[in-house]
């Protein structure tokens, strides 16, 4: 450090005489010497970063150049397939359905149809018009009074105050538009909620406007909620594919009155999202708990989303509607690719089951229970074309929920700053400055507008397959290279078990294993 010192002071009395040599013919080097000396000084004296104190002013250029390193790939680096999560190719095609502008492609596929992967769906000689194919279902199973009329399309869960106010705005006013719901995400049912747009209550375990003073269930500020014309059914979360089993903090300087009326919390204190539901703690609980919310919302459709862990715990939920007769009316599975929510990199990449894999496990296992015709399955994670939804409902899906496809529906570029608070488009923010760069007015119109084209392509997908309904899709109809000389339909990579066959013991070992050691009385 003494060393340092000595060349720092040998540095400045050098410099100043430079300096006033300098300084009468040429004063406009004073506004470039004195800066960078005092940085120079500042770096060779900081005692933090090894590459500064070595290489003091030029070692700023290789902190700069990391820090927009996402930048230079995006733009001038990464092919139109090489991105990840969203390529250049599934974002241009948002864009451009938002936006009303041309979207078909010119000149061939960039795909490599040859390689292992590639996927495609088997069309029909004989195609039936769009116009022909209903493009709605309902939702609601024998309990229900209220069934539900929902396009196959819809926005999935994302929060207020993980998206700005105006992005929630936008989102339910292209929903009001567009004859489609949007999912509230755990945060709330907030005044941008409540524009006409049809909405799906997700009610985590934070029970935000639904809670009492210690943070439970509370059934009165529940029915105040669920009776509200715009909410059309409510979905309990058990976990999300981004973070399953990471409860949430809100700080305290973060809760604005606003926040703190949605959430029913106090302002000044933080706010805990636990890890675990407290209203229930077996899934015979859970299934009584659904009937609870079923009646207090006066017979509105109640499911569950979860992304798929412990399959023996699953498992124990379908022996749970078994034994009590009482059964979720729809089950949204995430899957461990889905989230817009900002999560540790472990859990991004490394804990949950991806939604190919859980979706058929859940499928099967409804099947073989015989209660899957009584149960609508909503697939949501990285639903972004047409394709993806055939490809989804093929597999054992009837709809499908989609969150960042929305949220590039907005104008979100893909940054990545979502745990940052520094969302550039104002999206995925709460910070009012960069949320006014997102004009409700225009961005709601996007809204709809990439719902409703990609809805005319799905539908027309389906056409050209020769179905009249998106109910006859079935795994036989989308084929995969497996290898470079072998290509399996679904079906033939997939097993999928006989209605019943897990009640008469016939289905599959790895179904039955996971059912024997299942209990109804335990999550265990």
């Amino acid at each position: 450090m003494r060393r340092q010192l000595y060349l720092a002071a040998g540095t400045l009395l050098l410099s100043g005489s430079a300096l006033v040599v300098l300084y009468h013919s040429h004063i406009w080097f004073l506004y470039i010497a004195i800066p960078i000396l005092c940085l120079w000084l500042h770096d060779i004296l900081q005692s933090k970063r090894a590459i500064l104190r070595n290489f003091p002013v030029l070692g700023h250029f290789r902190y700069l150049l990391e820090s927009i390193r996402p930048e230079i790939r995006q733009y001038f680096i990464a092919g139109p397939l090489e991105e990840r999560p969203f390529n250049r190719q599934m974002r241009e095609v948002i864009y451009r359905r938002s936006k009303g502008e041309r979207e078909t492609v010119p000149f061939g596929t960039e795909q490599n149809i040859t390689a292992v992967g590639y996927e495609w769906i088997l069309h029909s000689m004989i195609p039936k018009s769009p116009k022909e194919i209903e493009p709605r279902m309902m939702v609601g199973g024998p309990k229900c009074k209220q069934t539900y009329h929902a396009s196959r399309l819809n926005i999935s869960a994302m929060s207020f105050g993980s998206l700005s106010h105006n992005a929630i705005e936008a989102l339910n006013l292209g929903a009001k538009i567009g004859g489609f719901y949007h999912n509230t995400g755990e945060g709330g049912i907030s005044y941008s909620h409540l524009l006409g747009g049809d909405v799906v209550w997700q009610i985590g375990t934070g029970y935000f406007g639904c809670r009492n003073e210690n943070g439970q269930f509370d059934a009165k500020k529940f029915v105040q909620n669920a009776k509200k014309s715009s909410v059309k059914m409510i979905e309990i979360k058990l976990s999300q594919g981004a973070k399953p089993a990471h409860g949430g903090i809100l700080p305290a300087a973060k809760i604005t009155p606003e926040i703190a009326s949605i959430r029913g919390v106090p302002m000044g204190e933080d706010v805990l999202s636990p890890i675990t539901h407290s209203a229930f703690a077996n899934p015979l609980e859970l299934m009584d708990f659904i009937q609870e919310l079923r009646d207090l919302s006066e017979g509105k459709p109640v499911g569950l989303k979860l992304c798929l862990g412990r399959r023996t715990e699953w498992m124990a939920i379908v022996k749970a509607m078994l034994e009590t007769n009482i059964m979720p009316d729809f089950i949204t599975v995430d899957g461990a690719e889905g989230g817009t929510g900002a999560a540790p990199m472990e859990y991004s990449n490394h804990i949950g089951v991806p939604l190919v894999d859980a979706l058929i496990f859940i499928h099967n296992s409804l099947v073989g229970a015989g209660i899957r015709e009584h149960i609508c399955i909503i697939a949501s994670g990285k639903v972004v074309t047409g394709f993806d939804m055939i490809t989804k409902l093929a597999l054992g899906a009837d709809m499908c929920n989609s969150a960042r496809a929305m949220m590039m529906a907005l104008g979100c570029i893909q940054s990545q700053q979502c745990n940052a608070n520094t969302c550039p488009t104002g999206v995925a923010t709460s910070d009012r400055r960069l949320a006014k760069g997102l004009v409700v007015s225009e961005k709601k119109h996007r809204v709809e507008s990439f719902h409703e084209r990609t809805m005319d392509v799905f539908l027309e997908l389906i056409g050209a397959m020769g179905l009249d309904n998106p109910s006859q899709l079935r795994p036989s109809l989308i084929m995969r290279r497996v290898a470079p000389d072998q290509v399996l339909s679904y079906d033939q990579i997939y097993h999928y078990l006989e209605p019943g066959s897990i009640l008469d013991k016939t289905a599959d070992v790895s179904y039955m294993t996971y059912w024997n050691k299942a209990r109804s009385d335990s999550f265990i």
